[in-house]
């Protein structure tokens, strides 16, 4: 999701409501990740203060206090995995330091869905737009279960498309897909399967350098909002 979810906007959960429907479960497991903001305690109360009220079996896996020693079993045990916001270069730093990187693709190759925002969705991709360093945005290595690149908060943070825009020209990222806030990229496998929005009008985008022009094609969600 380029943004979007329970803790953007805790009045409209179209966006998580769809995460756990794509379990086929009565109540799934969703453990979050919060390892991007460090653990917050606020994010995290803000997390089950949300998923206590829908139909799931939350949880969370702390890597600054973990509650157990067997994450892998644990990760492996759940239905989804839903990772946070907050800083991308932490995240992958530390869930390499943790061996968390491989239990997260065993758990994707074993078809438990892996879902997030913002960080939460660049870490899937070979590489993503990111302002985990002050005062600028780069270009970041990430777990690369998806090809190519992303870009997140696309239309609420005007400088993100400016700087992916000069990344591909230079050729210092790969093509790849931007979203506004409120679209979720839902991948089944590599493929894109679907686009889906928790907002009318937001977009996603292919955005790719075509010869010497950097070209974006509009890609138009489904609205959530509408009956399904």
């Amino acid at each position: 999701m380029g943004g979007g979810g329970f803790s953007m906007e805790p009045e409209n959960l179209l966006l998580d409501r769809y995460i756990l429907e794509l379990s086929k479960q009565e109540k799934p497991k969703v453990c979050f990740l919060p390892t991007a903001s460090g653990d917050s305690d606020k994010y995290i109360v803000r997390f089950y203060s949300t998923y206590i009220r829908l139909s799931c079996q939350p949880s969370h896996l702390s890597l600054f206090l973990p509650h157990t020693s067997d994450i892998r079993s644990f990760i492996l045990d759940q239905h989804i995995i839903y990772v946070g916001g907050g800083n991308t270069k932490s995240l992958i730093a530390l869930w390499k330091e943790w061996e968390l990187d491989r239990i997260l693709k065993e758990a994707w190759e074993n078809g438990i869905i892996l879902a997030g925002l913002s960080a939460g969705s660049i870490c899937w991709f070979e590489q993503g737009v990111t302002d985990s360093i002050p005062g600028q945005l780069s270009a970041l290595q990430c777990l690369g279960l998806l090809k190519g690149s992303n870009c997140p908060h696309y239309d609420s943070e005007p400088k993100r498309k400016i700087v992916y825009r000069q990344l591909l020209s230079q050729e210092l990222i790969s093509p790849g897909y931007a979203a506004d806030d409120n679209v979720g990229l839902h991948f089944v496998g590599e493929r894109l399967e679907k686009i889906v929005s928790s907002r009318p009008h937001a977009k996603a985008y292919r955005v790719e350098k075509l010869d010497e022009t950097v070209t974006e094609t509009v890609l138009e969600p489904f609205y959530l909002g509408k009956d399904r």
